[in-house]
Parts: C-alpha cells; structure tokens; sequence
C-alpha cells in the first residue's frame, strides 16, 4: 500500500534515478533474515532454496543490496551482469518505464562498477544465509571474451552460490553470437575449466539465454547444455522484438522486458523444457507479475522463476504476494510440492 501511494512521486523521476533511489531505500534499510524454508521449497542443482521466486539480474548489477533483496521475501538474488573491468554502459537515457504496457526497455550496456569492485561487496557477506547468483559478462571493447567469462568465473566462482553465464543481453553488440553452436562450446568449455581450476566441479553453472531463438538454436543450446552439465538454463533475457505497444517510448531502442514479454517468455520455456527432455532444470523469467503467472511457469517447466520489471509497477513487497499465491495454487492443484508440479501441464 505504501508503495502504491509512493509510486506516483517516483513515476515523475527518470527511470533510471528511481532505480537508483530504489537501491540507497534498501541499503539504508536495516539487515533482515531471508526467507527459511517453506511448503514452496525445492531444490535444484544442488541448491535448497526456500521458494523458488528470485530477483533476476539487472536490478543489483553491483552486488549492494542481494541480502536486502532476501530479506524482502525472494527465494534467492541473482547481482550483475558484472564484468572484469568497470564500464559506464550506453549513453543516458537508457533506461525507459511503458507504464501503459506494464513494460521497461533497456540499453543499459552492462553499465557496472566491475570485478574488483563487485567482489569486495560480495566478499563481505560470507557467512550470511541465503542464495546469492552472480551472472557474469563481458566487457563491450574486450578483444577476447570467452576469457573475460574466464577470469570473471575464477574471481566470482568462491563467492556465488551459482554463477550465471550471461550470453543474451541484446545491449552489448556481438555478445548473442556465443549462442551459436561453436562459439557456445568454446565458451562453456573455458567458463567450466576455470570454475574447476578454483572451486572444483560443485559450483553450479546456469546459462541465460535469449528469447529471440530459432527452434534450430533451441535444440542445439539444450544438447549442449545438457552435453556440458549445466545446473539450468535460465529463459529468458530481454527481447529485441516488439510486439504491439501503447506507450510513447515504444520506439525505443534496446531490450523489451515486462508484460509484453509473457507469451514470448512462457513458449520459449516450453520450447526448451520439450528440447531437452526434462534432463536440466529451468529457471523461468519474463512477464511474470503475479502468483498465477508464475505457477503457469512452473507448470510449463520451471523449477525456479525469476522477475525484475513487475517490482517496477508492484514494488518490493511483490516477492511475498507471489509466494504466498503460489502456496495456495498448489494446494488448490493438489500438489504436495513444486517439484511435483514442473512440467505438470
């Protein structure tokens, strides 16, 4: 309710300046316990998570606020995308609300305070309870990026609980082409040589894709993900289509996120829980706003479901509402637990 009366006032800010309010409102607030666990708890690659609602990347890309975030009633927090070296990102603006379509576009750039910065933030939390995802990416100017997912795999694998390989941002130009069949292989092949080499195999690896895949890409990224002992695939990124929109920032260039994403995002979900069988854990992102969004999700296939624009329109409180529906979806379903449900529709 406060967030509502609030939101008005916020709304006549850019976008990017109440995102940045957003994040000094949670630093400021006092540290909170994350959620324990519940009827909702599952676990997936390896990892107990106490509801499988997160916060998805984009909105901590520095690594400030993950224990606020949890404290706040999200399953887990997903910090990045960080890069090895610091970088500004696009030209301002960047960032634009579509309020009448519930949507957000974004250039950001993977605009981020970089490694060094990120690890020492992250660093700090040791010992704390809670799931905490670093998606890594790489530096716009690098000459090589298959090793900056390298280097950023060796300094972020002793602090993550997974690491979240990010190839999908549409922001960065050239960065989609490591989903091609090849590229992909060299690139998993180094990111898992390299969290060997520092923590041994048991640091989950999830993968994040785009939405805007072929049904060609779809079968090859699943074999290879599956080939290469992913923990999951998290589906999906931002979309560089557009489908019908009402606001004037509609034109805008950049990654479409939020309500108009949905049915993109769910059969893309679908695409890949068909392609790979069941045999790799999915993490749903994309337009998911409420409880019944996210249960839809789960039984298309996600074991885990993420969002980030929704908390734009619905505010912090979201991560409880939705968890506190989906317990009762599933008992109105006449499941025992989540796992039972993914995939069940």
């Amino acid at each position: 309710m406060f967030y509502r009366l609030l939101r008005p006032a916020l709304f006549t800010l850019d976008a990017e300046r109440a995102h940045g309010l957003a994040l000094a409102a949670l630093k400021a607030r006092p540290a909170g316990a994350p959620p324990r666990p519940g009827p909702l708890a599952v676990e997936v690659a390896g990892l107990a998570f106490p509801n499988p609602v997160g916060m998805a990347a984009g909105f901590d890309k520095d690594g400030e606020v993950p224990d606020a975030l949890l404290a706040q009633g999200f399953g887990f927090a997903e910090v990045g995308s960080i890069t090895p070296l610091p970088q500004a990102g696009n030209p301002q603006p960047r960032l634009f609300r579509l309020a009448e379509d519930r949507a957000v576009i974004n250039r950001m750039g993977f605009n981020n305070a970089g490694a060094e910065a990120a690890a020492k933030l992250l660093a700090a939390r040791r010992g704390r309870a809670g799931i905490v995802g670093i998606n890594v990416g790489a530096n716009k100017d690098s000459p090589d990026r298959i090793a900056d997912y390298a280097a950023m795999t060796r300094i972020m694998a002793p602090l993550a609980s997974y690491l979240a390989v990010n190839i999908s941002s549409p922001n960065t130009p050239g960065l989609r082409a490591l989903q091609d069949e090849a590229a992909l292989i060299d690139l998993l092949d180094a990111v898992m040589e390299a969290r060997n080499e520092k923590v041994g195999a048991r640091l989950p690896v999830f993968l994040k894709v785009a939405p805007d895949l072929t049904p060609g890409d779809v079968d090859a990224i699943a074999r290879i993900a599956v080939d290469k002992g992913l923990g999951a695939l998290i589906v999906s990124n931002t979309t560089i289509s557009r489908p019908p929109l009402a606001s004037r920032h509609a034109g805008e260039a950049g990654g479409l996120s939020g309500a108009p994403l949905k049915a993109l995002a769910l059969e893309r979900l679908r695409d890949f829980r068909k392609a790979t069988g069941g045999a790799l854990p999915l993490v749903g992102v994309g337009g998911i706003a409420t409880a019944e969004d996210a249960w839809e999700r789960i039984r298309a296939g996600a074991s885990l479901v993420q969002l980030y624009s929704a908390m734009v329109y619905e505010g912090p409180g979201i991560a409880r509402r939705i968890v506190k529906g989906l317990e009762r979806l599933m008992r109105r379903d006449g499941f025992a637990s989540v796992a039972e449900a993914v995939g069940s529709e």
